[in-house]
């Protein structure tokens, strides 16, 4: 078994002058960075009093689970001989807060376009979604469901 490890740098921007000393004065700005990639401007969720134009964790969630999905089913389709010319994933997430202001998530589904190449692909393409949720590293580490609702078309039919 090998094990991989990642790092990232959390920055804390928000500070207005006073720090955390009022719950409404400080900005809940921050970056996130990684060695030698572009830093991520994120925020909390504006429900949360967070910036709308940042990226916030559970948004960075979903897509982490759709970004994982999407690789995983890339390398299946590959190995099966499934040619895969377009992809494109609408990744929903569904939050629950809680009295106490804590919360959890429900679940994700996950909408994938795929085109393939050929007509004949189709059945096998539909069916490695689900092993690709099975290899998937990040979805092997949530406790909620991850669904599929796949739409695959040969590269010759109508659009998407």
């Amino acid at each position: 078994m090998s094990e991989h490890n990642y790092k990232a740098i959390i920055n804390w921007t928000g500070n207005q002058g006073k720090g955390t000393a009022d719950y409404r004065g400080y900005e809940r700005s921050h970056t996130i960075s990684v060695d030698g990639k572009p830093t991520i401007p994120a925020s909390s969720d504006p429900s949360f009093r967070g910036d709308k134009t940042r990226y916030n964790p559970e948004e960075l969630l979903v897509a982490s689970l759709s970004s994982c999905h999407m690789l995983w089913y890339l390398h299946l389709c590959s190995v099966a001989g499934v040619i895969v010319v377009g992809y494109t994933d609408t990744a929903l997430g569904t939050m629950v807060e809680t009295t106490s202001g804590s919360g959890y998530f429900k679940e994700v589904t996950l909408y994938p376009k795929v085109i393939v190449s050929d007509e004949s692909m189709i059945e096998k393409a539909n069916a490695l979604h689900h092993e690709a949720n099975k290899m998937c590293f990040i979805a092997n580490s949530v406790n909620f469901p991850i669904l599929h609702h796949p739409i695959t078309r040969f590269k010759d039919s109508i659009d998407l």
